[in-house]
């Protein structure tokens, strides 16, 4: 039995035993943790420079894409430093800063992208509205809140979680700093105030998705009422990727918390880990510049002059 008074520091999951492994582990790591910076921020650098990008649809990717930066650079260079260096150790206020600035940028993120799916349901079913509905001050202010709404909700849950009473040692099976990890840790009635809110959290989160979900019913039956192949077009390279992103960041999110105990182990749980955070970060900018012509102009304007 130990208190949460006498722990200074957590013990991570690590990803292998052997030097080579974990090695190998720090490539990986490293690779995809580059890719995610240079993808995010060639979007957000073209998004500030090109003035036909200064759109609400790009106002908000460019907040996605500072989002995603946050949120890969909260876990990954913490685990590649873990590998590196051999070690599995986090100080106990490291592991709750991680967990404040995680659940603040995931936060933030979901609540951005149901403000997205707003903003093309409006594109496409009320476009003589658009600019009224969306002009730079709604735009600013929507912003604010999806940001505002994910620090509350941050410090709510991360300040609940760790006044909790610390009873069953300080090993966790991720290797990150994570609500549940920290949670199995505590003694065993002082856990369910925190069940409860993030009960709260996921009954948001549900909210938040069932808007989304309304949002692409009323653009698909705008989307097939429309004559030309042309708008069919325009409209769906619009949504498409915004719902490609929403369906990574929901699925792999669900499948790491709902997922039955009974196929529960330590290495499942670090590939679900790695899937729905450090994943959708590193994909997100890939999806957005696939299918858009505008903003794939952008980037080869940008890639091209600083060549």
């Amino acid at each position: 039995m130990s208190n949460s008074s006498s722990i200074t520091e957590f013990l991570l999951l690590p990803f292998a035993d052997t030097r080579e492994l974990q090695l190998v582990h720090f490539g990986l790591f490293l690779g995809i943790y580059l890719a995610a910076l240079l993808g995010n921020s060639l979007i957000l650098t073209a998004v500030a420079c090109d003035h036909r990008l200064h759109t609400p649809m790009y106002f908000f990717l460019l907040n996605l894409a500072l989002l995603d930066l946050g949120c890969i650079s909260t876990t990954v260079p913490k685990a590649m430093a873990n590998s590196l260096w051999d070690t599995r150790a986090i100080a106990y206020e490291a592991c709750a800063a991680q967990v404040l600035i995680l659940v603040f940028f995931v936060g933030a993120e979901y609540s951005l992208l149901t403000i997205m799916s707003y903003d093309r349901y409006v594109a496409i079913c009320k476009p003589l509205h658009y600019g009224s509905l969306l002009g730079s001050r709604a735009c600013a202010q929507m912003a604010a809140a999806a940001w505002g709404s994910g620090f509350l909700n941050a410090v709510l849950h991360t300040a609940n979680t760790f006044s909790l009473p610390l009873c069953h040692g300080n090993a966790m099976d991720q290797f990150f700093c994570e609500i549940p990890q920290v949670l199995k840790l505590t003694c065993s009635d002082a856990y369910l105030r925190e069940v409860w809110a993030l009960l709260f959290s996921v009954c948001l989160a549900s909210g938040c998705f069932v808007f989304i979900v309304f949002s692409y019913v009323q653009i698909f039956r705008a989307v097939l009422r429309m004559p030309s192949e042309q708008g069919w077009h325009k409209a769906f390279s619009m949504c498409l990727p915004h719902l490609a992103v929403v369906f990574l960041s929901v699925s792999t999110a669900m499948f790491a918390y709902l997922k039955p105990t009974s196929i529960s182990s330590p290495p499942l749980s670090l590939v679900v880990s790695f899937l729905y955070s450090v994943v959708p970060p590193a994909v997100n900018p890939l999806i957005y510049s696939m299918r858009n012509k505008d903003l794939k102009i952008a980037l080869w304007k940008l890639v091209t002059g600083c060549v």
